[in-house]
């Protein structure tokens, strides 16, 4: 099974970048259904046949009216014509198509390469567990849109945070699987990384908690309130932060979702200026770590930055594309980080 001695494989690395790429497209599709109120316009489940759209003017106007029996309709959407409908149906067919397609990429190469014995044996059952990953993902995709069809105007806050949370991780365990099958085997190492192992493990555990977060935001629309910073309505905690329960509080409050995702911004801007500041004092630290903290250093300010534009300007939706895509980028390097301080 293993291609050569060291368990490396270019070919396989490559293949799952670009995989990961797929997936990192299709947590900005996401966004982008989500800003546009798209995600809730196709009401059932079909993997194979719904991967074809309706192809003559009574097949659209059935699914125009499966939607228009749902909440979001007659609460938000009343007398929304068929072209508008239309509008929302291809975002949401869109980020569908591009789950089929995150299957197919990585399910045909991936039994290429088994077949060619070209995966390293190391590497076989992780493969295996990135596509069951993705699988589960689909199902989390449904369970996440099933909330929003029944006595509700929008998807589940905590429900939208679980499936971000797995599209990222599966973003980052295709990032990391694929530098591993980069670059072999470690060799046996030292001591001299273990902080940075330490800092930058930290880092990639908050930037990805951060994302949970900002998924919340995202489901109670809490980026529409309170747009003035630092401050929020002028005070340093709002006043209806607490809604009674940790629950009700946590997973359904917009202003304690939009202060939770504040206040965490500010903790990993800090450590990630202190660990670009610590690359560029400590002339023993690992070049590929060194580059990697600078350049998580940049990021994480530009897209702190991003984050207060994003929310003084009302959340456009082209500010927040951005701004997911920057989450996602920023994931991306920190867990590059890690990997490269854990093999220095």
């Amino acid at each position: 099974m293993i291609p050569t001695t060291d368990g490396r494989s270019r070919p396989v690395a490559v293949w799952l970048f670009i995989v990961a790429l797929f997936v990192l497209a299709m947590v900005v599709v996401g966004g982008a259904t989500r800003l546009t109120g798209s995600g809730l316009s196709i009401t059932q489940w079909k993997p194979i046949v719904g991967a074809l759209p309706p192809m003559t003017d009574n097949a659209w106007a059935a699914d125009f009216r499966l939607y228009q029996a749902t909440p979001q309709y007659q609460l938000v959407n009343a007398g929304m014509s068929l072209g508008e409908f239309k509008f929302i149906f291809w975002w949401e067919w869109s980020h569908r198509l591009l789950g089929r397609l995150v299957g197919v990429v990585f399910a045909v190469p991936f039994i290429v390469f088994l077949v060619l014995r070209r995966v390293p044996g190391r590497l076989v059952w992780r493969c295996a567990a990135l596509f069951g990953l993705g699988g589960l993902q689909g199902l989390v995709g449904w369970w996440m849109v099933e909330s929003g069809l029944e006595g509700r105007i929008a998807v589940a806050p905590e429900r939208l945070a679980t499936h971000l949370g797995l599209a990222l991780a599966l973003l980052a365990a295709l990032v990391w699987v694929g530098l591993e099958a980069w670059s072999g085997r470690a060799g046996s190492g030292g001591d001299g990384a273990r902080g940075w192992r330490l800092a930058s493990a930290v880092l990639a555990l908050g930037v990805f908690l951060q994302c949970l977060m900002g998924a919340l935001v995202a489901g109670n629309k809490a980026g529409l309130i309170d747009n003035d910073w630092p401050l929020m309505a002028g005070a340093v905690v709002p006043n209806d932060y607490w809604r009674g329960s940790f629950w009700t509080t946590f997973a359904h409050g917009a202003a304690a979702a939009q202060f939770n995702h504040r206040l965490l911004a500010y903790v990993l801007a800090v450590l990630g200026l202190c660990l670009a500041a610590a690359a560029v004092r400590s002339p023993r630290a690992p070049l590929g770590v060194q580059a990697l903290a600078l350049a998580v250093g940049v990021i994480v300010i530009a897209q702190a930055g991003l984050g207060v534009a994003t929310l003084m300007a009302g959340v456009p939706l082209a500010l927040a594309i951005t701004h997911q895509a920057g989450a996602a980028i920023l994931l991306v390097t920190t867990i590059a980080l890690a990997w490269g301080a854990r093999r220095a």
